[in-house]
């Protein structure tokens, strides 16, 4: 599968964020993809390509390909004249008014395909807004630099190379930490109890540990699913098969960016019966992704949300809420529900950009919306969900 096909197979998240005339990459877990619905029909759970809902044709961007037009001829012509071809192709896709279309250097499109693989460069450290509004660490992983230099969950994150993170959004803030090469630092201002430090890290190629399987006191299983990356969708069955019997799940995609939609699909067969997940339009033509027969119906399932899930992660929560497969706990969701493809550039970057929207099994639209949990929990979420779990009986 090429590069470009890959980025067709998902339905991106907002993977970089613009500082000034720059884009940066970001693939992180933090950033990112109705209170009350009706479940999806038995009759669309026969494994059958039941005719997907009504979609908009207006919901898709009319003008991507004249867009793409227009960011080639703007490229080509900078080129000509010796000037930056990617900052060219960049204003005529932000003329556009495409909320979500952007420009990937050749370096930067590299560093996304890696990704999708289950790589990044960073420092192995994650963060999120803390119940006081301040920048905290909200994981780190073992073995990484930001592991090795002794800094711990909880602490606070104060700066990003001198440049403060407080009121930042998580997106920035991921982004500041990222970076395209092996071996850069960056200089992290912290904060721990009443302890202030600084220190310099130096970023190195990680593994992303996308799926993480938790066995909770009371018996249930957590899968966190920080990203949507390669082998995800498999690593959530495996998860799910090898949870004790009877054993009740906790889906947590908080903070999950979103990624590759075939292993968000793929993940959603793990807990229904064939059927449909979602619908989606690209160019005015309707597709529709059905799960696999097979997955698990009798366990209970609660889904963790909150403002970082989005994109694929929100096509997996829509698909499980309509379906009445899981309850949703925690705050709405991003909503980032459009599709994007990619062109490819006189000077090699990528202008990406949006086609179509999504749609969940009732017809729901996400982009711009996000999805309402059932539950609201913003502080407690997780033990809201343990609670919500213990009541819920398998499903009838």
């Amino acid at each position: 599968m090429s590069g470009l096909d890959r980025f067709a197979d998902r339905l991106a998240a907002p993977l970089r964020v613009r500082r000034g005339a720059t884009l940066t990459l970001v693939f992180a877990s933090v950033l990112v993809t109705g209170a009350a619905t009706g479940s999806w029909s038995e009759a669309a759970d026969d494994g059958r390509k039941t005719p997907p809902p009504a979609v908009r044709s207006d919901a898709v961007a009319p003008s991507a390909g004249r867009t793409a037009e227009q960011a080639a001829e703007a490229a080509a012509e900078a080129m000509a004249d010796g000037k930056s071809a990617q900052k060219a192709a960049e204003e005529a896709v932000s003329r556009s008014g495409d909320r979500w279309g952007s420009v990937y250097s050749h370096g930067e499109y590299e560093e996304f395909e890696q990704a999708l693989d289950g790589a990044y460069t960073g420092v192995g450290l994650w963060a999120r807004r803390g119940a006081d509004g301040r920048m905290e660490v909200s994981r780190v992983q073992k073995d990484g630099p930001a592991d090795r230099a002794g800094i711990r969950k909880g602490d606070r994150l104060r700066s990003i190379d001198g440049e403060r993170v407080t009121g930042r959004p998580v997106t920035e803030v991921v982004a500041l930490l990222r970076g395209d090469r092996a071996g850069t630092p960056v200089r992290l201002g912290l904060e721990r109890a009443t302890r202030a430090w600084s220190e310099t890290l130096r970023r190195a190629r990680l593994s992303t540990d996308s799926v993480t399987v938790t066995e909770l006191p009371g018996g249930a299983v957590m899968i966190k699913v920080a990203a949507f990356t390669k082998g995800s969708g498999e690593a959530v069955r495996s998860a799910v098969r090898e949870a004790p019997e009877g054993a009740g799940i906790v889906l947590d995609l908080r903070g999950n960016s979103g990624g590759l939609v075939s292993e968000a699909v793929t993940a959603s067969s793990a807990l229904v019966d064939g059927g449909l997940v979602a619908t989606y339009d690209v160019r005015g033509k309707q597709k529709a992704l059905h799960a696999e027969r097979g997955g698990d119906t009798e366990r209970p399932v609660v889904a963790l949300v909150d403002g970082g899930t989005m994109s694929a992660a929100e096509l997996l929560t829509g698909a499980l809420q309509d379906r009445g497969r899981a309850v949703v706990v925690g705050t709405r969701t991003f909503g980032k529900g459009s599709v994007q493809m990619p062109s490819r550039l006189p000077d090699g970057s990528v202008a990406e950009l949006t086609v179509g929207h999504y749609r969940t099994p009732s017809g729901r639209a996400v982009d711009g919306r996000g999805i309402v949990p059932d539950l609201e929990a913003e502080h407690g979420a997780e033990a809201r969900a343990e609670t919500v779990l213990t009541g819920l009986g398998p499903p009838s």
